[in-house]
This record gives structure tokens, sequence and C-alpha cells, in this order.
């Protein structure tokens, strides 16, 4: 089953916390053998890599729930179910949710001073700059990520087409800055020299790999429109550039989803040369 979202998980975390003192890694525990979580449910990370998927909506679950006097902190890292939470489990609640914790003064009370200024009256700012919404399910750790993972994908669309919109000569420029930021082809001097135009509007050549020389690695840079994908003959191309460079090293990353085959034609892999870029291609 998929991890509950943070207010779902609010019911079986104040029964867990009822049972005594715990804290969040041992009551994550728990609660995933509770819900039958997969091995790949129970070690899901946030996007940002930071923390567990069940352990950030378990605490969040209990955060609340602190708030409205449910929950207890005995010692630092800690929590219990309070005389309060306790009370609210008696009359066994088929769920609690933000909306449930409105009927506390305590949670009115933080909610209502923390929501000046957040523009709507189903919002509350925590701290600062944290938001309480009671129309989603997701933690303020999981919207940010997912704000930033939209913005992200705004950026890297509109940073495309203004790559796409310019000149032969700014995409070569714009390759050659790329590369050498990376860390490739010594100074910008010695890359753009290594790198020579292709006269489709794209570049490529033969680099060192860092400033020392001590290996080179092949480039090709492409400026193609988004609907344009990758065929047999440009993949051909790829490869004899390859041989006629004597290339051991190849910087590019082939995206499945851009190859372009006509019906019954297979991708072909042609004997050495291309071993560097096979694993790219799978």
């Amino acid at each position: 089953m998929a991890i509950p979202d943070y207010q779902s998980l609010m019911l079986p975390v104040l029964r867990l916390a009822a049972e005594g003192e715990t804290r969040v890694p041992e009551a994550a525990d728990k609660l995933a053998d509770q819900l039958g979580l997969s091995a790949q449910e129970r070690e899901e990370m946030l996007p940002s890599g930071r923390q567990r998927v069940l352990n950030n909506r378990l605490h969040w679950a209990k955060f609340y729930m602190a708030k409205a006097g449910l929950i207890d902190s005995p010692a630092r890292g800690r929590f219990a179910a309070s005389e309060m939470g306790r009370k609210l489990l008696a009359t066994n609640p088929g769920s609690i949710d933000v909306d449930t914790l409105k009927a506390y003064p305590a949670f009115v009370e933080f909610y209502s001073s923390s929501n000046s200024g957040s523009g709507s009256p189903d919002t509350a700012a925590i701290g600062s700059g944290e938001v309480i919404d009671a129309t989603t399910s997701a933690t303020p750790e999981e919207r940010i990520d997912a704000a930033q993972s939209v913005l992200h994908q705004a950026l890297k669309a509109d940073l495309l087409q203004r790559v796409l919109a310019q000149s032969p000569a700014f995409f070569e420029r714009a390759i050659v800055d790329l590369l050498v930021g990376m860390g490739y082809g010594g100074s910008h001097e010695d890359a753009a020299r290594r790198l020579g135009k292709t006269g489709d509007g794209g570049i490529d050549g033969v680099i060192d790999e860092d400033r020392l020389g001590l290996d080179r690695i092949y480039v090709q840079a492409k400026r193609y429109a988004p609907h344009v994908g990758v065929g047999r003959p440009e993949i051909q191309a790829f490869v004899g550039s390859l041989v006629g460079f004597g290339a051991s090293k190849v910087t590019g990353r082939l995206l499945p989803r851009r190859f372009r085959f006509d019906a019954g034609d297979e991708f072909f892999v042609v004997d050495k040369a291309v071993e560097e870029v096979v694993p790219l291609v799978g």
C-alpha cells in the first residue's frame, strides 16, 4: 500500500503514543509493520533526500497533535499521548485530521496566531514561513520539494527555449563555458581551440579531461529542436566520429525517448567504440 499522508497518520500515531513513550524512528518501524509497507516504501526518501517519507509524515502528525495538546514530550526526542489525547482515543474516533484539532483551544490559538498574512482561512504560517494547509495532505517539506521541482522544470524548459533561439555562435560559446565550468578542457582558449564547428549548428572535437591533459574526451553537441528525434543515421555518424577520433570516453547523455527508428530498425552496437555509450542508452 502507499504511505498514508500525515493527516491519515494522526490516529495511528496517537494510538502508538498511548502505549508509552516512543521516538519517531521507533514509531515509524511499528507503523510500517502495522501498515504492511514494503521494504522499498519504508526506505522511500523525500525528493530532497534528507529524510524518509514515512518519518517526515509521522513527525508532522505528531507536531500538529502536540500543538493541540494531544501529545506530550517528556524528554528530548521522545513523545507520548497526553491525558487529553487518551480521552480522545476513548471516544473511538474514526480518524483525526487538522479539522479535528481545531476543536482544541491550544491548536486554534496556534493556528490563528500563525494565520496572519497567509491569505487564506485554510492556511496558517508556522514559525518563519512554514504553512499549515488544512486542504492538503502534503507535509511542508513535501510542498517545498514539489514547488522546487516545478520551478526546476520550468527553468529547464525556459533555458532550453532561450538556447534554441540563439545563434550557432552563442551555442558554441555556451558549450565551451559549460565544459570548462564542469572542469573539462583546461582553459576557455584550449577548449575552444579543440572544439570545431560541424557545419550543422553544432560542435565536436576532443578536449582534455582535466588541466593536466592526462586523458581526453570526445565531445559532440547538436542543436536539435524539441520535436526532432535522434535517428539511426545520426547514431551511425556519432559512432563513426568516435572511431575517427580514437576516443575512449564520451560526454553526452542519450535519452531513449528521443530516438527515432523506422519499423523493425533495431538499435545497434558497433564494436568496442561505443562501450562507453551503451550504459547511457540502456
